[in-house]
């Protein structure tokens, strides 16, 4: 995305809504981000760069999605249903106030999203979906809360996971760790992307290209997507008030991926084997990063 930031006059209100003159409020912080895109990078625009009133309705939101997977890590076990992680999510979500974001998103027709073993995302609950002794689930949670969404997901083992599985479960939440200490103002979203996919890679895993993470906060799915295969010094420039996603899906085999025909939303590894995804979602600062939801 390039920067399309309409000019405004030194001793007009600052576009932020801080009420405070331009000059003193965001006139350097623009003219930083117009400097990079005369050097040929990808900036993000206004839109895109949250207000503290609005990092604050996200942080609202962020309670509540955090509460979701906090009931679901409480209550999971073998013999349950993926409609029973559903209904944990739905009734946790309404109760506090909030809004399942994935509720009708596009079609889709349930609370949360549900992806076993070789499940890369997307996995439908349903009741014939019974967890396994063994099994790796992702249960991925999004939330609308007076129209600000907050994302996350995590990564459970049922029972007696084998040391494939659980290596994969660990590395992929390693890997996240580590692309979020790459989130710094001024550096660029590839820095990020090239940390967790080096720890991916190191460790025997590939990461899916086509999927990857995204801005948010006003929106479910807002620019820039996040690519978790990305160079450094490349992507968009990373500013504070930027508000994203870090959620690399790795998979123990190929990176390769297809979709469910049927039900036009699953996606599975091509090859049958396991995949793994950590989700948390982020607003850089002025010194690093504010991590909202995990």
């Amino acid at each position: 995305m390039r920067n399309t930031m309409p000019k405004i006059e030194r001793n007009a209100p600052c576009w932020c809504g801080s009420g405070r003159k331009y000059k003193t409020c965001h006139m350097g912080f623009d003219e930083k981000i117009r400097k990079f895109e005369l050097e040929g990078h990808i900036v993000p625009d206004r839109s895109l760069i949250k207000t503290p009133e609005q990092i604050e309705g996200i942080r609202k939101s962020s309670v509540i999605n955090r509460a979701c997977l906090d009931a679901v890590a409480e209550a999971i076990h073998a013999g349950m249903t993926t409609q029973e992680i559903d209904d944990i999510v739905y009734q946790t979500t309404v109760s506090m106030g909030g809004i399942p974001a994935p509720l009708h998103y596009e079609g889709y027709p349930k609370s949360v999203c549900t992806s076993i073993n070789e499940e890369v995302c997307h996995g439908i609950p349903d009741d014939r979906h019974i967890l396994k002794d063994g099994d790796i689930i992702n249960v991925d949670c999004s939330t609308i809360l007076n129209g600000y969404f907050s994302d996350s997901s995590r990564m459970f083992c049922i029972g007696d996971v084998s040391p494939e599985k659980r290596r994969l479960v660990e590395v992929t939440k390693e890997c996240v760790e580590l692309g979020l200490k790459e989130v710094r103002p001024w550096r660029f979203l590839g820095d990020m992307a090239d940390a967790v996919h080096r720890h991916a890679v190191e460790n025997g895993y590939t990461v899916v290209r086509e999927i990857g993470g995204h801005g948010i906060g006003l929106e479910f799915h807002e620019d820039p997507f996040v690519s978790f295969v990305s160079k450094p010094g490349t992507e968009m420039l990373m500013v504070p008030g930027l508000c994203f996603t870090i959620e690399p899906m790795v998979n123990m085999g190929t990176d390769r991926i297809y979709e469910d025909e049927k039900n036009g939303w699953t996606i599975y590894t091509a090859d049958g084997k396991p995949s793994a995804q950590w989700e948390i979602q982020l607003v850089v600062t002025e010194t690093g990063a504010e991590v909202l939801t995990w």
